[in-house]
């Protein structure tokens, strides 16, 4: 429900819309590359499991008031910031038979006030400078957190406080009926979706009628529509006592500080009812079962799925490990025979997904175009056998813990994540320390427990899945159930006092230390000693505007082919080496930039640059595996082309910009330039950008710059650019704004909602003080306050995650505007859009209460955004791309607090114009386009494209 747009602005380093495909790694060796050749470093023996584990440590103590809630603690004082959570035993595995999705509904209406807090919660969030606040519903849980500066803990203690104890009184049927219609359009958007429609069947199949894990957790359509006021206030009151939940602290806050303000706000809350989360055994098919959907899919997708044993198994990190090994890790066994070596899917995956009763394991694989889809089925049932009968090797066990080892490390860092794993561990296991119990496991796993495990439960009878390209069946709402009759549960109100706003904690954003490398390229340095980790960014002068027009993607489809292997190194060599070191390593384009990333565990990090400067300097292109990538990037623009949102994206940015222009595309490119690209394009592409003087180093490590600055040296010092021109971008003036509104649709038979991307360029430098337009833009679409979001979400029910924003480019800030909206509102829509900004720029202009919580929320919201290595790392590249200095993200308090309804309302004036709006309209043409005659607009129809 979150919609934290604003420091997406701010760290606009990456593209907004960015579809870069993922190309799966080849096991051949690669013939060498016309570049230089740098022998790599002699390999360091990675740092031991046991080690790595020791590292993750979540000290905390715990708690219970009267009533019996339950309390967790864990101090971590990096930040002036308390990240809040409260999980809820209850889920929708817990729902009877036609109430199904109250659990998801019910979320919602926690959201939208309580006796003593009569406002949305995500504005009140907002204006005490929340950051990372939602809620969420899955099977087994709800939950609901935030980060709050530590002034504002007490004003988010006693708002969630008054949700818990004191909530019913604020209910009423306009709430529900509102909220429902969001639940509703949050559903079909899902819906909507290629493979939208999966997992009914998967659930429905895999779990017998009456089981808890048989409905999928949005629920029915006809349920909704049947869910009476009186049910819904009966839901909180049997589930959402204080005895069946867990509140977990994490951050700038003590033991004795929590006691005392969680016994002051939540001690006089009563007990509620008990809810025993409903009993799930693990169901086993009475024989194998395949069913055939279609779907706007491009190719072929084979699915298989099993119900297995859940969190509470002892059989769990070795169902967990035997998926990563078999197809989850980049050298999998089904990447490396499928993708790379046989070359007939263009991508697999096998993964467990663990739940309180039950788990879901599941295998996918796209079949290549033109591959009989007999052979890849076929074949998975070959290696499956195979894998059930020999079980994984030692060192692929070994590399799986290593990959998830390394994300609790990175874990640690946000306090929100501590609360979950703590929180979670008590929930479903009894033991708030389960995280430590399962790290080890996962450290001390057997090849022969896997393989007993895998054997164990997938070689029961299998669900087969197979989606192939085609027109679904007619969409068919479930509808016309009413609510039942009943007596509405009266609440009395019962009166608290508010606690006092608190001042907004100034940021210390680290200091950044600039030196350069011995061959020029300049690093920027910033120490973060939270984890034991370094991060690390090479950003090159490049992105997808770098492509002529009619070579879109070749940026793409090099930063895809970087890690296929080099002169030394294959590509399941490449794989194997960043799992063994626990590190992330990739590449990735945005408009402007071409970025290599490195997540290095510090312990590992002289091997990790070793691997990293291999791929960067020494890419071999080899022309089997460029073949084989292009098959995945065709197929993946095929997709997009099918996506609703993705065919939205594309169009947008082609109608904002123009065709030719640098930005008027999106990073994954146009499928007919990516046929014919060869091996001399994308070598000629990365000797002209991908090159030492168009590079430059951002870090951030607990490792002191000396070391880190002589690890990188070592590796990179030597690189030197070659005698080749560099690249030069063909940009021009910035595209005008359109000069009238004009609409331009894409059909989509069949589509439940509508997707709208409306916008125009505007004016705005991206190198200048932008905080008044930001705060313009707040205010019409980017807060969960907007106008925008109230009108469309909470005032009518027609979207679920309405948005607006300022798109930033190093040369062009175009504006969005986003919803995905039921497709009998579309024109309605667009019409409420346009009258809202009118309004905003006429009879209604900025209000100073908006002002106040855009103002509130931009300055409170800071301190707890940068807890993170990889969060300070975002907010340095984004610094350099727009010129700004490193202490820019500290002047930003002062330059809101500066703000008055005139300047943001002249921002506003200057930034938007209605009259130049552009809609892209994605949606069913005989539901929409009477709609959209009726509003008066030009409505030019295109092809996907």
């Amino acid at each position: 429900m979150n919609n934290n747009n604003r420091l997406a602005v701010l760290l606009a380093g990456v593209s907004l819309l960015a579809a870069c495909a993922t190309a799966p790694r080849t096991a051949e060796m690669l013939p060498p590359a016309a570049t230089e050749a740098v022998a790599p470093l002699a390999p360091a023996e990675p740092a031991p499991l046991s080690s790595l584990v020791s590292e993750v440590q979540l000290p905390h103590e715990s708690f219970k008031l009267d009533n019996g809630l339950t309390v967790l603690v864990h101090e971590d004082h990096k930040a002036p910031v308390v990240a809040f959570g409260v999980w809820y035993n209850v889920g929708s595995k817990d729902e009877p038979k036609g109430n199904t999705g109250f659990a998801h509904l019910f979320e919602h209406l926690m959201f939208y006030g309580s006796d003593n807090v009569r406002e949305g919660i995500l504005p009140f969030l907002q204006k005490i400078g929340a950051s990372d606040a939602n809620g969420t519903t899955w099977f087994d849980r709800t939950n609901y957190y935030e980060t709050v500066p530590k002034p504002n803990l007490e004003r988010a203690l006693f708002m969630e406080s008054d949700r818990m104890g004191y909530l019913l009184a604020a209910i009423d049927q306009k709430r529900l009926d509102t909220q429902r219609g969001v639940v509703q359009n949050e559903k079909r958007e899902g819906d909507n979706q290629p493979k939208g429609l999966v997992e009914y069947e998967q659930l429905g199949n895999l779990f017998p009628e009456g089981h808890p894990y048989h409905h999928s957790t949005i629920g029915s359509m006809a349920d909704l529509d049947g869910a009476s006021l009186a049910d819904v206030k009966r839901w909180f009151i049997d589930k959402y006592g204080p005895n069946n939940a867990i509140v977990s602290l994490s951050g700038d806050i003590t033991v004795t500080e929590a006691k005392t303000l969680m016994q002051k706000y939540f001690g006089a809350i009563p007990r509620g009812p008990v809810n025993n989360p409903a009993a799930a055994d693990v169901p086993t098919l009475a024989a194998p079962k395949t069913i055939v959907m279609k779907d706007r899919v491009p190719a072929v997708e084979l699915q298989r799925h099993w119900a297995v044993p859940g969190l509470q198994s002892p059989q769990l990190e070795a169902l967990d490990l035997g998926a990563s090994v078999l197809g989850g890790l980049a050298s999998s066994r089904l990447d490396r025979i499928l993708v790379r070596e046989e070359k007939i899917a263009t991508s697999v995956s096998a993964n467990m997904q663990p739940f309180h009763r039950i788990g879901l394991m599941e295998i996918d694989a796209t079949v290549k175009p033109g591959v009989d889809p007999a052979l890849v089925d076929k074949r998975l049932d070959e290696i499956i056998a195979d894998y059930l009968a020999n079980g994984p090797t030692e060192d692929e066990l070994r590399r799986a813990a290593t990959k998830i080892v390394g994300s609790y490390i990175r874990g640690i860092e946000n306090v929100s994540t501590q609360n979950e794993a703590l929180a979670e561990g008590l929930l479903y296991n009894g033991d708030s320390n389960f995280y430590a119990r399962n790290l080890q496991r996962y450290a001390s796993v057997t090849p022969a427990e896997v393989k007993a495990a895998m054997q164990q439960w997938l070689g029961r009878p299998v669900l087969k899945i197979n989606i192939e390209p085609g027109e679904r069946p007619p969409y068919v709402e479930a509808t016309g159930k009413k609510p039942k009759k009943g007596a509405d549960i009266k609440v009395a109100s019962v009166k608290r006092d508010m606690p006092p706003q608190g001042a907004s904690e100034p940021l210390d954003f680290p200091d950044v230390t600039h030196v350069t490398l011995s061959n020029g390229i300049k690093l920027a340095y910033a120490q973060r000693t939270a984890a034991p980790l370094t991060q690390i960014a090479l950003a090159f002068d490049a992105g997808y505007s770098a492509d002529a027009p009619g070579r879109r993607g070749l940026q793409n489809m090099v930063v895809q082919m970087l890690d296929e292997g080099t002169p030394t190194r294959s590509a399941q060599q490449i794989a194997e080496e960043k799992e063994r070191l626990g590190a992330i390593l990739g590449a990735a384009g945005s408009a402007d930039r071409t970025t290599v990333t490195l997540s290095a565990l510090s312990a590992n990090l002289t091997p990790s640059l070793a691997l990293m400067s291999d791929i960067v300097r020494n890419p071999a292109f080899d022309p089997a595996e460029v073949e084989r990538v292009r098959t995945q990037l065709v197929t993946a623009v095929r997709q997009a082309k099918s996506n609703p949102n993705n065919m939205a994206q594309r169009e947008y940015m082609r109608q904002i910009f123009g065709a030719s222009h640098p930005y008027g595309t999106t990073p994954i490119g146009d499928e007919e330039a990516i046929k014919v690209f060869s091996r001399d394009d994308l070598l000629a592409f990365q000797e002209q950008w991908l090159r030492p003087d168009k590079a430059e180093f951002f870090v951030v490590s607990d490792r002191p710059l000396a070391e880190v600055q002589a690890a990188l040296e070592n590796v990179f010092g030597s690189w030197k650019a070659p005698a080749t021109a560099a690249g030069v971008k063909a940009f021009g003036p910035v595209p005008a704004r359109a000069k009238s509104p004009r609409i331009v649709f894409v059909n989509r038979p069949g589509s439940p909602q509508s997707v709208i991307f409306g916008g125009e360029m505007t004016p705005l430098d991206p190198r200048s003080d932008l905080t008044p337009s930001l705060a313009g833009s707040d205010v019409f679409g980017s807060g969960t306050f907007s106008r925008i979001w109230n009108e469309l979400r909470e005032t009518k029910g027609w979207a679920y995650s309405p948005y607006s924003i300022p798109v930033m480019r190093q040369n062009a800030v175009p504006y969005l505007i986003q919803a995905s909206v039921q497709a009998d509102r579309t024109g309605d829509s667009i019409a409420t859009i346009t009258g809202l900004l009118q309004e905003l720029l006429g009879p209604k202009k900025v209000r100073p209460e908006e002002l106040a919580i855009s103002v509130a929320s931009a300055t409170g919201e800071l301190p707890g955004q940068f807890q993170t290595s990889d969060a300070v790392l975002a907010g340095m590249t984004s610094n350099a791309l727009y010129g700004r200095p490193d202490n820019y993200y500290e002047t930003l308090a002062d330059k809101y607090r500066a703000l008055t309804p005139a300047t943001v309302d002249q921002a506003l004036a200057n930034m938007l114009d209605p009259n130049a709006l552009v809609f892209v309209v994605v949606g069913d043409a005989g539901t929409v386009k009477p709609q959209l005659a009726k509003l008066g607009l030009p409505v030019e129809e295109v092809q996907p494209r």
